[in-house]
């Protein structure tokens, strides 16, 4: 069998074989032996069909050559299927002259052609013919120096690959008997003809017949898918269209070339980019990569590359590599950022950003490094925010699919000091300008108010709170009663009122205020701002 992989027919044919050949091992009764019969006519079937298949292949191999003009190379290939045939024509007609050899000794047939049932089971005429005279040993070396010889015929014209194994083999050789104590010590002829009935063994016999043609079979296929290899028949053929690039700016041209690419299913190309192979479909190499980052750029914001490729081929009965180069430019990525403290970044808060590569398209996949901060990925491509450290610069590296596009660098801006407040109990700003009635004060509460934009661009970081500093009462500008600041909203005011004349001065001086982060974090930072309220 050869070591290429089998077909269902091959298969069928060699578990045959080895129950043919198990059976004579196993000396089964002779009531069986009747069935090798219909068992020998089948296998003479296949052998009929693969005939007039295998004659087929070598008249479409002389046609196919004469069709494609006797081209030198393929000439010879017509000679070594006509071999192929002539040497298993002629080791066909050597089993089969054995055979009815076999039946004449034998007396296996009665004069109207019909086998004679007592005659099949006779054990004795196969070992004195296979054995004594030699037969057995002879058919051996015939059938196993058969693949030898259609190998060396299909190596004169270039195919190699294709190797059979031994046709007749010794049990020590056959899967089934390596094991076997009482029968692996066999050597072919014991193992298939010494005790064996003439039913079975011309079974047998039939059976090599059709070893030998599948052997022909696949040899005379091999050179049939070897003729007009080098012809270059373009049977598939495609519309394709070459842009000049196919991002297009709204009112510019779009430039291009329309074309009919061919390629052909016989052809099998090798093709290769910058020593990188290229995968083929259907003659078509498919080119994929990541364009790397230049370490220059013109100043259109583009790197000239060259792609250098080569496609080997067979053309005109040589192989042949063809060079083939390709000229691009890669477009300087520009990293656009999106948010209203983009110029400068607040410390310890949310910056939340929306980092953007425009010129990568659908490709963008990005990932970011973030130093002296910390940073959280969004739910989208590019959403970033970004949690810088107190002070200094911060740098946001952009990646996308493994490769760095860039850095963009910031200012790390400190959180501007809250506004202070002083508001009435009904909820009124004080009117500083003016003095407050005594009974208006008892409700009194301090609020820290963001600075406009930072509370508007960062409301989830602006929310603040007086926690530090007193409330005075004075007259005469001296200090007559005191209460401590702990929360603006929750101030011990009645007390402090209860004091208070017409005339006095409420001063108000906090030392501190606490801002509340996204994270819920309480962020205490020191302060001196004093307010003058008069009371009335």
């Amino acid at each position: 069998m050869a070591g290429a992989k089998e077909t269902p027919r091959q298969r069928m044919i060699g578990m045959m074989y080895l129950v043919l050949t198990a059976l004579l091992a196993l000396q089964v009764s002779n009531q069986i032996l009747q069935k090798f019969v219909l068992i020998n006519d089948g296998m003479e079937r296949t052998s009929r069909n693969f005939i007039t298949k295998n004659e087929a292949t070598v008249e479409s191999i002389q046609y196919t050559v004469e069709q494609q003009g006797n081209n030198e190379k393929d000439v010879p290939k017509v000679g070594a299927a006509e071999e192929v045939r002539q040497a298993t024509r002629e080791i066909y007609q050597y089993l089969e002259t054995l055979k009815e050899d076999l039946i004449v000794q034998s007396n296996a047939k009665n004069d109207e052609g019909n086998f004679v049932n007592a005659n099949l089971k006779n054990t004795e005429v196969t070992g004195n013919m296979f054995n004594n005279n030699g037969k057995g040993e002879e058919m051996k070396q015939m059938l196993n120096s058969y693949p030898g010889t259609i190998e060396g015929i299909l190596t004169g014209v270039g195919i190699t690959n294709l190797k059979f194994q031994p046709i007749a083999k010794d049990a020590s050789e056959i899967p089934l008997f390596a094991n076997d104590s009482e029968v692996r010590n066999k050597d072919f002829v014991s193992l298939n003809f010494v005790k064996s009935p003439v039913g079975a063994v011309l079974a047998l016999l039939s059976q090599y017949q059709n070893e030998v043609l599948n052997i022909e079979s696949e040899s005379l296929s091999a050179i049939a898918n070897t003729i007009g290899t080098f012809y270059f028949k373009a049977d598939i053929v495609e519309a394709r269209i070459a842009a000049t690039s196919n991002v297009v700016a709204a009112g510019t041209k779009f430039e291009g070339d329309m074309f009919i690419a061919s390629s052909s299913s016989a052809s099998a190309p090798t093709m290769t980019i910058d020593g990188r192979a290229v995968p083929v479909e259907n003659g078509f190499g498919k080119i994929e990569f990541t364009a790397t980052p230049a370490s220059q750029y013109d100043d259109r914001g583009l790197a000239k590359r060259v792609i250098k490729g080569e496609i080997s081929t067979n053309v005109g009965g040589e192989d042949k590599v063809l060079p083939v180069e390709y000229e691009y430019y890669v477009a300087q990525p520009v990293i656009k950022v999106s948010s209203e403290v983009v110029q400068q970044l607040y410390a310890d808060c949310a910056n939340e950003l929306l980092i953007e590569v425009p010129a990568l398209g659908n490709t963008y996949s990005p990932d970011f490094a973030v130093s002296n901060g910390q940073s959280i990925k969004g739910n989208k491509p590019g959403q970033l925010t970004v949690v810088p450290g107190a002070s200094g610069k911060v740098t946001i590296g952009v990646s996308s699919g493994g490769n760095k596009i860039g850095d963009v660098t910031y200012d790390i801006k400190p959180v501007p000091e809250p506004s202070l407040v002083p508001v009435l109990g009904n909820g009124s700003a004080v009117d500083l300008s003016q003095s407050q009635a005594i009974g208006s004060m008892t409700g009194l509460k301090i609020n820290a108010v963001p600075e406009p934009t930072f509370g508007r661009t960062m409301a989830k970081d602006a929310k603040f709170d007086v926690t530090g500093g007193e409330v005075r009462l004075l007259r005469n500008d001296v200090p007559r009663q005191t209460i401590q600041i702990s929360d603006g909203n929750n101030l011990a005011m009645r007390q402090l009122m209860e004091s208070a004349r017409a005339g006095d001065d409420i001063v108000i001086v906090v030392n501190q205020v606490t801002r509340t982060n996204f994270r819920g974090n309480r962020i205490p930072s020191t302060l001196n701002r004093v307010i003058r309220i008069g009371v009335k």
